[in-house]
């Protein structure tokens, strides 16, 4: 093995994470807000997990991940009609222009 135990560095023609997420999030805005959603859901089921009285843990834990995934998928839903209008108004406007 190499004595040389240094952080793994990406080739220079590939971005960084950082570099990634900044694109990716110019590119479609809702991803963190979902992602974010998640761990705002998750963060506060596990703050709730001691006052959860005679529930059980694994139904806690389905409640968390049912909450957490309806985040996400309100993300997508709110990405996808946003793409649509977008679309739809763009579209009436290149027909509008025409006539």
């Amino acid at each position: 093995m190499s004595a040389n135990r240094r952080w793994w560095v990406p080739p220079d023609d590939e971005d960084s994470v950082s570099e990634k997420l900044l694109r990716k999030t110019r590119e479609s805005p809702l991803v963190p807000i979902g992602l974010g959603g998640c761990l705002v859901v998750a963060a506060y089921r596990i703050y709730r997990l001691r006052s959860r009285g005679s529930t059980k843990m694994s139904i806690h834990l389905i409640h968390t991940r049912v909450a957490a995934q309806a985040c996400a998928v309100g993300a997508i839903m709110l990405g996808a009609v946003y793409t649509m209008y977008s679309d739809y108004v763009k579209r009436m406007a290149q027909d509008a222009g025409e006539k």
